[in-house]
């Protein structure tokens, strides 16, 4: 099995949350999925899109593992105007502190079609924003944010619209559908 979910903004990529009591934080376990599917690959609590889940262990590695260089395709809201230097910069791989990123496909994109964030992104009239889409071929923690904020452009909004050829197409937030059993 092989399920498409559209990961809500601050959902935990876990069927349960380890943190300290109290803490209370949404979980996957909140969504009706299917008995036995864990991720196949992790989306940070305040990422939103695509996550896929699966029963199958080898199906899950395929997906996950670095050695097959599976692209994942976000669109990310950042804060300023992305001039040339800072997509070829993008493009060319960034230096973190944990190595060189391998090289991105970075575009400017037109704002997209999204439904509404809860909150909302915050808006500063004096800071202007725009968005972009990368694809990477790695999974480091936090890895888009960290390299747009390396190129001077901080993350607001970070949506993940595809994984290899599977895409989030019309799912709303919350919403799965199983990929193997699409009609």
């Amino acid at each position: 099995m092989l399920i498409a979910f559209n990961k809500p903004f601050r959902v935990l990529c876990q069927f349960t949350d380890s943190a300290a009591e109290g803490a209370e934080r949404q979980t996957l376990a909140g969504f009706g999925l299917p008995p036995g599917v864990y991720p196949a690959g992790r989306l940070d609590y305040d990422s939103e899109g695509l996550l896929l889940l699966t029963d199958d262990g080898g199906l899950a590695h395929r997906l996950t593992d670095p050695r097959h260089k599976q692209p994942k395709t976000y669109w990310v809201q950042v804060e300023g105007e992305p001039d040339e230097g800072q997509l070829a910069a993008l493009r060319g791989g960034v230096a973190l502190k944990d190595g060189r990123t391998l090289p991105a496909r970075a575009r400017r994109l037109p704002v997209p079609t999204l439904w509404p964030r809860d909150p909302p992104v915050r808006v500063r009239r004096s800071i202007p924003d725009a968005w972009l889409e990368l694809e990477i071929r790695e999974g480091r923690n936090r890895q888009v944010r960290r390299m747009t904020a390396a190129v001077g452009l901080p993350t607001l909004r970070l949506v993940r619209v595809a994984v290899g050829g599977h895409r989030l197409a019309t799912l709303a937030p919350g919403q799965w559908h199983d990929l193997q059993n699409a009609g």
